[in-house]
């Protein structure tokens, strides 16, 4: 007679892989959040206030917000607020914890409903634990000296010295810490064609996974692209510490920019000057006035260095490509219209989360009594928004074309054993692999 399992192992069991995606991922947006603050020059600040920056760094990349604040007794007043997503931060975390997630059902066809919900709930709770920590851990103010001799000292003494300084906001960082780490977990499903899903939802993976899949492919080929033409700079061009920074800080938000302008995107947006948001040359002379918006399009990037014109190759080259792999991977009886819009669907949700996590709004500034900059570089701001309806639109038009040609492409093209038995049996199987 055979003994009742023992419910306890399994338990602590799934608690601890629940564990290790929490922590994998929380481990690898620290690391990358803390090498790309110290390039951009973070590990100087003073009172050993780096962990801090680091730990307010990774709140900003799972959509967490951390508020800035100064004051300088009643002469002077700061005003300063930050509003950017480090996707490189944001990136690694979503990828090591989609992929620790997965590991322990590489194994299964189809899972249970009860079972993935736990699993997802576990691995919710824990990271908003984690994320409880470093939301606590992000804050820190800072002394700005304003002047030498005896303006120092009088400034001091007049209770004028500035002040300015961070703290994540705790409710809203939790809110959406779990709403980023619940759409990790989804889009990992969504995704990979390993992952089991529960029988009742099978039928949705023909026309879900492969368009998603495709399109993944496209924002991890710019990103790739780009870390390719940053190392290429770093070692040609010199500057290789604002260089790394750009890489490890905000990579995926010029390339995914760089996307859309290619599809006839375009953006809204200033810079003042530099306060300490690593930005190419480019981008910075494009942008460059004093508090008047300027377009970031095709038109204004060629203006300044025709090579832009590239851009748009570049993302006729990849929708097509996904479109040619999104065929590929489904049933060889799809028509190609259905291609086409699933690939405008995919597109258009795609670059409506490059729009949404692209945007900018940074500014910092000191004024004495009310009136005016004190300058001396303690102002400036940069802004950065799409015109996210045009973008999107695009994006849909764009995936209709190429998801139609990539279907006439793949069917001179051998697909997956699994869909070509599926096809010579008569009926393609919902639930088969792709």
């Amino acid at each position: 007679m055979s003994q009742p399992r023992n419910p306890v192992p399994s338990a602590l069991r799934a608690w601890g892989e629940a564990l290790a995606t929490a922590v994998a991922g929380t481990a690898v947006m620290l690391v990358v959040a803390a090498l790309g603050l110290w390039a951009a020059g973070a590990g100087d600040l003073p009172g050993g206030g780096f962990p801090q920056v680091v730990a307010a760094v990774v709140v900003m990349a799972v959509g967490g917000s951390v508020d800035l604040t100064g004051g300088a007794g009643f002469l002077a007043q700061t005003d300063a607020a930050i509003d950017v997503i480090p996707l490189s931060v944001t990136l690694a975390g979503s990828l090591v914890t989609a992929v620790v997630f997965l590991l322990p059902l590489r194994a299964r066809a189809v899972t249970d409903v009860g079972e993935l919900l736990g699993r997802v709930a576990r691995t919710a709770v824990l990271w908003l634990l984690l994320l409880l920590l470093l939301a606590l851990a992000a804050r820190r103010s800072f002394s700005i000296p304003v002047g030498n001799g005896i303006e120092q000292d009088l400034g001091e003494a007049l209770g004028a010295t500035p002040q300015v300084g961070f703290r994540a906001d705790v409710p809203p960082t939790l809110g959406f810490g779990l709403l980023w780490v619940l759409a990790v977990l989804a889009l990992a499903f969504l995704v990979s064609r390993k992952a089991p899903l529960p029988s009742r939802l099978l039928h949705f993976q023909n026309s879900v996974r492969p368009p998603a899949f495709a399109m993944l492919l496209v924002l991890l080929g710019y990103v790739v692209i780009g870390l390719v033409a940053g190392v290429v700079t770093l070692i040609t061009r010199g500057h290789p510490a604002e260089t790394l920074a750009v890489l490890l800080l905000g990579l995926p938000n010029l390339v995914w920019i760089a996307l859309g302008l290619g599809m006839g995107g375009t953006w809204e947006g200033h810079v003042d000057q530099a306060i300490g948001l690593p930005m190419p040359h480019v981008l910075d002379q494009v942008l460059r006035s004093k508090g008047v918006d300027r377009t970031l399009d095709m038109s204004s990037l060629a203006q300044y260095d025709g090579r832009a014109w590239l851009l748009v190759a570049v993302a006729a080259v990849a929708l097509l490509a996904a479109g040619f792999v999104a065929a590929v991977r489904s049933p060889v009886r799809t028509p190609a219209w259905r291609h086409a819009v699933d690939m405008a669907v995919a597109s258009a949700v795609a670059l409506l989360l490059v729009g949404l996590t692209t945007r900018i709004s940074a500014r910092y500034g000191l004024s004495l009594i009310g009136i005016g900059d004190l300058g001396g570089g303690l102002g400036g701001e940069v802004s950065l928004e799409p015109h996210l309806f045009l973008l999107v639109v695009l994006a849909a038009l764009w995936g209709l074309v190429t998801g139609f040609l990539g279907s006439l492409l793949a069917r001179h093209v051998r697909h997956l054993p699994g869909d070509v038995k599926d096809a010579e049996a008569g009926s393609p199987s919902p639930g088969g692999r792709r």
